[in-house]
């Protein structure tokens, strides 16, 4: 028998022999198991393909891969259709398979692991991920075909077919049913895909499947838009681009504008340094993209006209267009990546940030200039953020950097409000007479029974700490505090409309807006389908389905009940954490331990907001997936309103659970506790706890400065530094590899690898929920806590940097999204503004001892000084008045028998006509109070309507320069249309003096919109140059 050696390993119906070439030895190509065999290349004769035929939905799906932009990257052992012929007409624009590998099987581009296609050339704009599963005969058999005797055994099977088929082992039928049921769901998705990406391939898209990955189990669809599909999809997206023409912006000459200058020179060095190469005083004329108006742009360099963020963005566009229309109902690329047909979809970063082949790029310029602890002093660099992550990132970063800055004189006066206390604590006079052993006060029992008598003096700390939060500059701090949130709030719609000057965004309005977030969820259309199927079964059917109220109705009322049901969760929690606190005072003082029974206070204080911040930080996440649990069940149309139900539902669950115990101390705790002889209790003998003398506002100080330090180093700080480290210390534990072997191959990673191993971006609304609870914190009860914005200072220099970090390193490359502005966060940020304004009035008012002190001095004090301001707050009881079993167990505690003792509150003593009911006193003090509230909520409001008003929110040079920049597009507009008559002209003058011969030639054609417009582009030479543009002055 004559031998030939076949392309691939195949039996030649010319030559009757059987064995693979060396090119496919080599590659490990061809497996009789994955592919059915290639056609010979032997005079054109059919290969023997009868022993290895595909399914016919294969052979389609063979043919539809078959194409110039769709590149199948080969692999070892996978179920690939492989192009070895390339025969299509555009052949330049794509290079076949065969081509892209050398003769011993390496890729021919193989030092480039760079976010491109095999060829090294057409980037990677977008990746879909999905899920790799053999067949189930494949899956028990794959083992026994080896690499050394791969062509003996097809030999061995070819022959043993030839003669008799041999007896196959039986199986276990459930086994057997099951692995058809996951080939049947395999095969489904696999259908799916390539419907999807053959429609992918209509819209101009070029694809390449890798599945030879280093990654188990998993297959990549990379995705590359070409230039012309990058123009048009511009050009429906309205994107605004950069011109030519470029012009000078001239800076300001008012005060506010050269201090500003001013600033900007002297925290030069603060600035990070990636705009080095074009001066801050030159802008771009931008315009929306339009085909037919190309010389109006810089097309010299068209891999940089498009950056990587734009391309990805344009990718998805024409992804969620996309559909599946094959089956019944159709399906998007959000219910394909909801039903598993693909695992993931993500654009890829710009490269690696370390190791000795890391490129300049803009993720390692990110890393080096903002993602790192040692550049914690210098300014954001806000403008690269945008280039990268996009806009709606971009503005987040920006809003965390100016309420940072914000931060500095807040912390600044509290941190001087604070000192003015620890100066002023000795010369404090209530602090001196509860210190002084002279007064000799005898203090009613804290508890029943097991509490006994106390001498008022021990109290002396705690009044002496109280001070230091509790005095005069207090009530200065919180009307600061209430204008600094106005300022904060006018200087970042101010930065946000600078923001949206420099990045194009003043035309983006809400069209454009619905235009690209407005598609439809996943669930909400499979919610539609099923309604569409119970209308088919009924034979109603309406034009078009969708969701009504009527059918969200039960997910309505679920929201209500279970946002109700946790809010009472809440407040049981709570209130066990007051019986705890009663419990364990008690049983403090009936310790025969002297240690226990000398700092029961402390103890007491302590442990109760240790134990709410530990229940905080639980409850926060439970009711943060229960709040994601409740949207889905509302089933919201679009993304947009998604997010918004679920920051609504998740800001008040998580504000109530953070807020709840600092409520409680603030406004109810020692106001519903009765007097001696006839006290509160509950659930039987627990009676409610009250204040200390010096008030409860050094017990809110502990609880807010336990639970913001502990949420921000815990929750905010340690969570998300710690989670990613033990999620990667678990996952090197469960690979075979040692900690170098696993970096080893982690080098030999392509970029899509290594993006898919990244966390998935969940959005913005965690980090945005952590800063607008900080922001509570730090302006609702700022009264009794003024070291609360240093200590939101501190944690946001490090939040910042942890941040940039996670987006960088520790995430995948979220899709830019534009917007305008930060949404529903700056209700949020406003309506906590104003809410802590009455706040803070309250515990001005009702909670700290300010007003109490001002209504002795002017109309109790003899003197006009707060000498004898304890003894007026303190009522006398007699003893003898003591209910049956709540009088001490030790009335002799003290060493000597006690009469009548004294508790805080304003009563009449026991020899008056009416005994323990309310004095005159009392009610004055707490008609000061309520006329405070007044005073100061009108006042305080009223100034920051007046900074609001006074302040513009669009500032003047940049309304100068917008108006001026739509000038001088109208004249860049006017001198085209004068060129083009200009041109006319000229053709018609030199048309009538040409011979007549000239007369019968075709006249040139139009330029097509949608056809031929590439050669348009091509005809940059007849355009004015990028650097010949003039420069207009503002």
């Amino acid at each position: 028998m004559q031998v030939h050696t076949c392309l691939h390993g195949n039996v030649c119906l010319t030559c009757g022999d059987l064995r693979a070439s060396p090119w496919e030895e080599s590659l490990h190509l061809w497996r009789p198991e994955t592919l059915p065999p290639p056609p010979c290349l032997h005079s054109g004769s059919p290969a023997l393909a009868r022993e290895h035929s595909g399914s016919p939905q294969q052979e389609v799906s063979a043919s539809m891969r078959r194409n110039e932009n769709y590149l199948p990257v080969p692999g070892e052992e996978k179920n690939l259709d492989v192009d070895f012929v390339n025969t299509n007409a555009r052949s330049n624009e794509s290079i076949p398979m065969k081509n892209l590998y050398a003769d011993d099987g390496s890729p021919l581009y193989s030092s480039r692991l760079g976010p491109y296609f095999s060829d090294g050339r057409r980037r990677v704009d977008y990746v879909l991920a999905y899920q790799i599963q053999k067949p189930a005969s494949i899956r028990r058999q794959s083992s026994r075909f080896s690499e050394n005797n791969f062509i003996r055994r097809l030999r061995r099977s070819m022959s043993m077919r030839s003669s008799r088929a041999p007896l196959q082992p039986k199986e276990d039928p459930e086994i057997a049913a099951q692995d058809q049921r996951t080939d049947y769901h395999e095969d489904d998705k696999r259908f799916r895909r390539e419907e999807f990406e053959e429609n992918l391939l209509e819209t101009g898209l070029e694809l390449e499947k890798d599945e030879a990955t280093k990654i188990s189990g998993i297959g990549f669809l990379k995705i590359h838009a070409p230039w012309n599909v990058l123009c048009r999809e511009a050009e429906f997206m309205k994107l605004k681009m950069p011109t030519k023409k470029v012009y000078e912006v001239k800076q300001g000459s008012n005060l506010v504008e050269k201090i500003r200058l001013f600033i900007h020179k002297v925290t030069a060095p603060l600035h990070p340094k990636v705009d080095a190469n074009r001066p801050q005083s030159i802008k771009s004329l931008s315009h929306p993209f339009s085909r037919e108006k190309q010389h109006l742009f810089d097309l010299s360099d068209r891999d940089k006209f498009f950056d990587s963020k734009t391309r990805s963005s344009i990718v998805y566009e024409v992804l969620k267009r996309t559909r599946c229309t094959r089956a019944k109902y159709s399906m998007g690329i959000t219910s394909l990546l909801a039903n598993a047909v693909y695992t993931s979809a993500y654009p890829l970063h710009d490269g690696d940030i370390d190791g000795v082949n890391a490129e300049t790029n803009d993720r390692k310029l990110l890393y080096e200039e903002w993602a790192s602890y040692s550049v914690f002093y210098k300014y954001q660099p806000i403008g690269l953020i945008r280039k990268y992550f996009g806009e709606k990132v971009g503005l987040y970063f920006a809003w965390l950097g100016v309420y940072t800055q914000m931060l500095i004189p807040a912390a600044i006066v509290g941190v001087i409000v604070f000192l003015y206390g620890c100066a002023t604590v000795d010369d404090n006079i209530p602090s001196m007479e509860i210190c002084d052993p002279r007064n000799n006060i005898t203090m009613c029992p804290l508890c029943d029974r097991a509490c006994s008598y106390w001498k008022l003096v021990s109290a002396c700390g705690t009044a002496r700490a109280s001070h230091l939060f509790d005095n005069p500059a207090t009530v200065f701090f919180s009307i600061f505090m209430a204008l600094w949130a106005v300022l904060f709030m006018e200087h970042w719609k101010r930065r946000q409309m600078r923001l949206n000057y420099v990045w194009d965004l003043t035309g983006f309005g809400e069209e454009e807006q619905e235009e690209h977030k407005d598609h439809n969820r996943a669930e909400y259309e499979f919610r539609v389908m099923k309604k569409t199927v119970k209308q088919d079964q009924s034979g109603t059917t309406d034009e078009k389905v969708k969701l009504t109220c009527t059918d969200r109705m039960p997910a309505y009322l679920t929201a209500v009940v279970m946002m109700g049901f946790m809010i009472l969760v809440t407040f049981a929690i709570v209130f066990g954490v007051i019986l705890y606190r009663i419990s364990i005072k008690a049983a403090l003082h009936m310790s025969t331990y002297p240690a226990a029974r000398s700092n029961i206070r402390a103890t007491v204080k302590t442990t109760a907001a240790i134990i709410n911040l530990i229940i905080i930080i639980i409850l926060d996440e439970i009711y943060g997936a229960i709040a994601r649990w409740l949207t889905k069940l509302e089933v919201p149309k679009t993304d947009k309103s998604f997010e918004e139900r679920l920051i609504f539902k998740t800001f008040i669950l998580k504000f109530v659970n953070a807020f709840t115990p600092i409520v409680y101390l603030a406004f109810f705790r020692g106001r519903l506790v009765g007097r001696p002889g006839r006290y509160l209790y509950v659930i039987g003998s627990y009676r409610m706890e009250e204040c200390a003398h010096a008030g409860c506002l050094m017990e809110l100080c502990i609880q807010l400065c336990i639970t913001m330090l502990g949420k921000q180093l815990i929750q905010n700080n340690l969570f998300e530094i710690g989670m990613p480290k033990l999620k990667k210390l678990l996952r090197r534990r469960k690979s075979e590899l040692d900690s170098k072997q696993e970096e080893e191959l982690n080098k030999t990673l392509q970029r899509h690898e290594k993006d898919h191993i990244l966390g998935p971006f969940v959005g913005l609304s965690p980090e945005y929920m952590e800063m607008i609870i900080q922001f509570g914190m730090v302006t609702l009860f700022v009264a009794s806590f003024p070291l609360a914005p240093l200590f939101a200072l501190l944690n946001n220099i490090i939040e910042i940097r942890l941040d940039a970090k996670k987006f960088v390193m520790e995430l995948r490359r979220p899709i830019a999204a534009k917007a305008k502005d930060i949404g529903i966060w700056y209700n949020l940020l406003r309506g906590l503004s104003k809410v802590a304004v009455i706040v803070n009035a309250f515990v001005i008012s009702f909670t700290s001892d300010f007003i109490p002190r001002l209504v002795y001095q002017y109309m109790y004090s003899l003197d006009g000084t707060m000498h004898g301001f304890v003894n007026h707050t303190l009522s006398y009881f007699n003893v003898i008045d003591f209910q049956p079993g709540t009088d001490p167990l030790q009335p002799g505690h003290l060493g000597h028998n006690v009469y009548t003792c004294r508790y805080k509150d304003y009563r009449e003593p026991p020899s008056s006509s009416t005994p323990y009911e309310l004095s005159k006193e009392f009610w004055a003090v707490l008609a000061a109070r309520l006329a405070f509230v007044v005073v100061f909520q009108n006042v305080v409001m009223l100034m920051s309507d007046f900074v609001d008003w006074l302040i513009p929110d669009i500032p003047k040079d940049i309304s100068l320069q917008m108006h001026k920049e739509k000038i001088l597009m109208v004249e860049l507009f006017m001198k085209e249309e004068q060129g083009k008559r200009l041109a006319a002209r000229d053709n018609h003058n030199q048309d009538n003096c040409n011979s007549p011969s000239s007369a019968t030639q075709t006249p040139p054609q139009p330029r097509s919109r949608t056809g031929t417009h590439a050669a348009g582009w091509e005809n940059r030479h007849k355009q004015p140059e990028a650097n010949t543009a003039p420069i207009y002055k503002l």
